[in-house]
């Protein structure tokens, strides 16, 4: 029986046995245009292959339930889904009793909105969450008692040591070794540990100082609405009281992003050190994170030192980065080209420049990182699981 909590450090992480991939030829990519987007939840015009082409129009898993479709993630969850193919017979959409009822378009066919209980998940093969903790606390063990996989985006589960942590291109085998639940890591952990892991793999990863620049979208739909709200009344002169922050988001920035907790830390700042331990399977690893909410709408960036065992220069930080797997380089200094969250919002990549070394160290590396919060931070990260799981069971079955 599953125990949760979301915050105690696990004494036993997962390793990442895979090679790192470092052979491949550096890309560093050139400025990406500047898109108009009316709707900014909606998928960028990219084209993009389906997600299974080398497996047949055979299903994978059979029914597949969906929990939080409505809210920020579970949005451009559903708009992944219908992009990607996953190959899924039935679906099904579950909500709390308020949303129970309601139709909601889906791959072009209306479904019904059903009330979430403890026992809808008969018949249910996989389970894709994006709901608040107490959500998850209270119905995700009953998918699992129920003979479901759940990829559960809350932050309940992650570090029970009976639950996997899951970012598939850092530790692949934790989800496929899974028992039954998976969860995806905070956003912000994210998109660190997918800069993290290619460096620690070369010359392994001793320290870590990072601060965290977060957009108001990891505040869900309000904190979005809280920086439109707030910034116009600012504008006019008038007052806006915000509901997702205790104080105002437009044109501050606030050094705070969930409760206080020991030593002066904050929740979200915990999370990057007790998570990114548990994803790279290696306590030792000494994080100091600060983490401050800014007026940006949606894109979180980060700047990161990192210290190694051995120097790693920004030659070789380039290479590495660029060779693996959801990694974008922007690093041309004189041409101005570095990541943006202007220009990073839509895309699923985690953007890395401004990379140098570290005045203050010898084995000591800098570097800035930006990443789509909803999207690699939360959405695509669980989508990408559930890839993962029927490219494994796909094989499974040709074999």
């Amino acid at each position: 029986m599953l125990a949760g909590g979301s915050l105690p450090a696990a004494k036993n992480g997962l390793v990442n046995n895979s090679p790192a991939p470092h052979e491949q030829r550096a890309r560093i990519q050139s400025p990406p245009r500047v898109r108009v987007r009316p709707d900014r939840y909606s998928l960028s015009a990219r084209a993009k292959a389906p997600s299974f082409p080398g497996i047949r129009k055979t299903t994978v898993f059979d029914t597949v339930a969906v929990l939080g479709a409505t809210g920020a993630v579970g949005r451009i969850m559903l708009q992944l889904l219908e992009e990607r193919e996953l190959p899924v017979q039935n679906w099904r959409f579950l909500a709390s009793a308020r949303s129970a009822g309601k139709q909601l378009t889906f791959m072009g066919r209306e479904f019904h909105i059903e009330e979430l209980t403890t026992g809808s998940f008969a018949g249910v093969d996989l389970v894709l969450a994006s709901t608040p903790d107490d959500v998850a606390r209270e119905f995700l063990p009953a998918a699992v008692a129920a003979g479901a996989t759940v990829i559960d985006e809350s932050g309940y589960w992650r570090m029970n040591p009976e639950v996997a942590l899951v970012i598939p291109e850092v530790n692949p085998e934790a989800a496929l070794s899974a028992r039954g639940m998976i969860a995806s890591p905070n956003c912000s952990t994210t998109q660190m540990v997918m800069a993290l892991k290619p460096l620690h793999d070369a010359a392994r990863v001793r320290r870590v100082v990072v601060s965290t620049y977060q957009a108001t979208s990891g505040a869900g739909l309000q904190g979005t609405e809280d920086l439109k709200a707030g910034s116009r009344a600012w504008l006019d002169g008038k007052d806006y009281r915000c509901e997702a922050f205790a104080h105002p988001i437009a044109f501050n920035a606030i050094p705070q992003i969930g409760s206080f907790r020991d030593e002066g830390y904050t929740s979200e700042e915990l999370k990057m050190v007790y998570e990114t331990r548990k994803i790279l399977g290696d306590e030792s690893i000494l994080i100091s994170p600060t983490c401050v909410r800014i007026p940006v709408a949606n894109c979180h960036s980060e700047c990161i030192t990192v210290e190694t065992e051995r120097p790693v220069c920004p030659a070789e930080a380039r290479e590495l980065f660029a060779a693996f797997p959801g990694i974008t380089v922007q690093d041309d200094a004189e041409a101005g080209l570095y990541p943006l969250p202007s220009l990073c919002d839509g895309r699923d990549e985690v953007f890395i420049g401004r990379i140098r070394r570290d005045l203050s160290h010898p084995n000591g590396l800098n570097f800035w990182c930006v990443s789509d919060n909803l999207r690699k931070g939360a959405a695509t990260n669980a989508v990408q699981i559930a890839e993962l799981l029927a490219r494994h069971r796909a094989g499974q079955s040709a074999g």
